[in-house]
């Protein structure tokens, strides 16, 4: 059943299939220059994919996570880098629907990212904290009507590019660390200096740099939550649910390279099994097991959306958690087995069955929030939950 005003599932998935294709024709190009894929996002804004999950009542299409995830998959397995944008820019987006809905300013704000296909970027880290996102240094300084912020951002993903940036900050200057607000910065609204450049192993078309953001701009835009409640009940999903689509689409196309690999090494010698072909079923039961865990989030998502209580249970988070783990973790595996059975022919660029940006790619995904730090708080909350381990929860 489609809702009134929003396109079918197949006129949508046939916009995400057209611009994975120019994602996929710049992909290498994007990755050895480093730069931004700009014919990938100039296409999501053809398409009006940027919109999407913004309500048909300001506009958008009311499309569900389900749909965002199987998007992000579709252009991983184009383009990675230009996966991640769409996929942050989601991210960014759920903050504002699920935080943002009943505020006058944001939900005008959230109808001009639906008409104008605005591109929202994201400032949670920062300069001394580690890469804790539930810490902040910085204070918001409210004066009147007006706020004003400065942060030492040390990566902003396509800060150049975002026509606004969503940044966390302390509620007020005696505010404890944890104690954040999220705020929406409009691109003319504030400066950015940069001070890193972002030249990294992979993903190098996100254009992660990090900058000293300075903005200035009406009270109204700070979200009237505070941002511990914005990270449990809708960043924690939309980020591990959609960076695992992004993860997976990345393996599913490596494992479609090293089939093709081996179905053509079946083809020459149809009298013997190509000495990958047991690599190969290795590889697709692994794939099965990160796409499993993946339907197993979004349905458990699901069940609890628009419940603040079961969103920010430790249920949830630990469920959550475990699956940006699992995900990030196994797609290396998935791709180091897809290496090997290509061989030298994997090994090297140029070729049908080149692997090196999708092996570097991936190993960004350990790293996006640390693995360390969330197996951290798993553990922390494991000393007090006690996790359901039936199969029909």
């Amino acid at each position: 059943m489609t809702i009134q005003g929003a396109v079918a599932p197949l006129a949508l998935m046939d916009r995400a299939k057209r611009v994975a294709a120019i994602a996929a024709e710049h992909a290498d190009q994007v990755d050895v220059q480093g730069r931004f894929p700009a014919e990938a996002v100039a296409a999501m804004r053809s398409e009006r994919l940027l919109g999407i999950q913004i309500p048909t009542a300001q506009g958008g299409e009311g499309v569900s996570v389900m749909e965002i995830a199987e998007i992000c998959t579709t252009l991983g397995k184009g383009c990675s880098a230009a996966a991640m944008v769409f996929a942050m820019h989601q991210i960014k987006v759920s903050s504002l629907v699920s935080h943002g809905s009943g505020a006058g300013w944001h939900e005008a704000f959230m109808s001009r990212v639906a008409e104008e296909q605005l591109l929202l970027g994201s400032a949670t880290t920062e300069g001394g904290i580690g890469g804790n996102l539930r810490n902040s240094i910085c204070a918001i300084e409210v004066d009147g009507d007006t706020c004003r912020l400065e942060k030492n951002a040390t990566v902003i993903s396509y800060g150049d590019q975002a026509d606004a940036i969503l940044i966390t900050s302390r509620a007020h200057a005696d505010a404890a660390p944890s104690d954040q607000v999220m705020t929406v910065f409009l691109k003319d609204q504030y400066t950015l200096d940069k001070t890193q450049t972002w030249d990294a192993l992979g993903m190098r078309g996100t254009c992660s740099d990090g900058y000293v953001f300075k903005g200035e701009a009406p009270a109204q835009q700070i979200l009237p939550r505070p941002f511990a409640e914005i990270a449990a009940q809708s960043m924690l999903a939309h980020a591990h649910i959609l960076w695992s689509a992004v993860w997976y689409g990345i393996a599913a196309d490596a494992f479609a390279r090293a089939q093709a690999f081996v179905r053509a090494a079946a083809r020459r010698s149809p009298e013997a099994m190509p000495p990958g072909a047991l690599r190969v079923a290795e590889a697709s039961s692994l794939l099965q097991g990160v796409k499993a865990s993946i339907i197993a989030a979004l349905t458990q998502y699901e069940a609890v959306r628009g419940d603040e209580d079961k969103l920010s249970a430790m249920s949830f988070a630990v469920a959550m958690n475990n699956l940006k783990i699992a995900s990030s973790q196994t797609i290396l595996t998935i791709i180091n087995h897809c290496m090997l059975i290509c061989g030298i022919l994997g090994y090297k660029n140029g070729t049908p069955y080149s692997l090196g940006r999708h092996l570097r790619d991936a190993h960004s995904a350990q790293l996006m929030i640390s693995n360390d730090r969330i197996l951290g708080n798993t553990s922390t909350m494991l000393l007090i939950h006690k996790q359901d381990t039936s199969l029909l929860a």
